[in-house]
């Protein structure tokens, strides 16, 4: 069921609520939080889909704040509020309102979202795109317990990487931190499987993706070693080699799906790594309420100390190669030592060749002086 409002107000707002639920049979409808979407007009469909989506494991309200630019200088002064109240089958397993705000109402966001929020019920805020740096000083995300960010829709992921790190607060995370999850996992049950020391690491991905600083800033956080960022065609991470000293540890995903988990003295094993979509991680960030301890040191720990990416050789490539080209070099040299003996039968060797002239030319010489003797 969908209720059109213009140039309403927040309590025009939640009498619809109400007559939506009565209409549906429903009055009373259990949601466990609000999500505020924060997004443009380009975004809206995929941010909604995706929040419907995670609302079937976590029903919450949902309002979808949408900054609509007036082009006139006239238009921009006044405030105008347009609303879509969503309720049943259109909402998902929650309620959805679409705020669409204009002139000067875009400047008090949160003054529109605030009386709209569940009582007694925790405030996550997303924003798809053009999220700011310092998320907890945004006047909505002030209202929030959770702020989830993400920053592959920055245009410098490694910039915004250093100055997330400095505005860092309590509560706030990112779907780029989300995405490594499975692989956190799956090097964290490998390492536990090897009494071994890790002494260097390689992560390999594509270029602006920063769930690829991510990662190794994780384990170099965590293990205490020099990890190097190497590039890759992608999709999205695509190795982590490790060298320990009980043999290399290395897991590659290589099709954005199936990866393989390589260790030393055991068979290879393939595992499961498939790219999740944004509904799938949306909704494991609503899975817990509490900072993140973990991503704050993470990302605390600096993107500058990976240094930058290489495309070249690294000890570790360069081990494998070294080791590939040993039995080439051995296969070669009795080639060239053996290109004598497999001249074809009845041929004479090149330098008997050459010293043939010579010889007929002496012969010549000594018939001549007979003659004249």
């Amino acid at each position: 069921m969908k209720i059109d409002l213009t140039e309403t107000t927040a309590s025009k707002i939640n009498k619809a609520l109400v007559q939506g639920r009565r209409t549906i049979g429903t009055p009373a409808i259990g949601m466990v939080l609000t999500l505020v979407i924060v997004t443009d007009e380009e975004n809206a469909y995929d941010a909604l889909k995706a929040a419907n989506e995670a609302s079937r494991e976590h029903p919450s309200r949902t309002l979808v704040v949408i900054k609509r630019v007036s082009r006139s200088p006239r238009d921009r002064a006044k405030a105008r509020l347009d609303a879509e109240v969503r309720v049943g089958a259109d909402a998902g397993t929650g309620e959805t309102v679409v705020l669409r705000l204009y002139g000067e109402a875009i400047n008090h966001a949160q003054s529109v979202v605030l009386p709209l929020l569940l009582p007694d019920a925790p405030v996550v805020v997303w924003w798809p795109v053009n999220a700011p740096v310092d998320a907890a000083r945004d006047p909505l995300g002030a209202l929030a317990q959770r702020r989830v960010t993400d920053m592959y829709t920055a245009e410098n992921p490694i910039r915004e990487l250093a100055e997330r790190a400095d505005a860092y607060s309590p509560g706030d995370t990112d779907l780029s931190w989300t995405r490594i999850t499975p692989w956190r996992s799956m090097l964290a049950a490998a390492l536990d499987q090897l009494p071994c020391k890790v002494a260097e690491v390689e992560v390999e991905g594509e270029e602006f993706n920063p769930s690829v600083e991510l990662l190794g800033m994780w384990l170099a956080d965590r293990l205490g070693v020099p990890v190097r960022r190497l590039l890759s065609a992608g999709p999205g991470l695509t190795a982590v080699r490790m060298e320990t000293d009980c043999g290399p540890v290395a897991l590659d995903r290589a099709d954005g799906s199936l990866a393989t988990l390589a260790m030393q003295g055991q068979p290879d094993r393939n595992v499961a790594l498939k790219r999740r979509e944004t509904a799938e991680l949306l909704a494991e960030e609503l899975r817990r309420l509490d900072p993140d301890d973990t991503y704050a040191s993470t990302l605390k720990y600096g993107v500058d100390r990976l240094g930058e990416p290489q495309r070249a050789q690294t000890p570790l490539a360069a081990k494998a190669a070294e080791s590939s080209d040993e039995p080439t070099a051995a296969a070669d040299q009795p080639k060239t030592a053996d290109a004598k003996s497999e001249a074809p039968e009845g041929s004479e060797p090149s330098d008997t060749k050459a010293k043939a002239p010579a010889k007929k030319s002496a012969s010549k010489k000594a018939a001549s002086k007979a003659a004249s003797e």
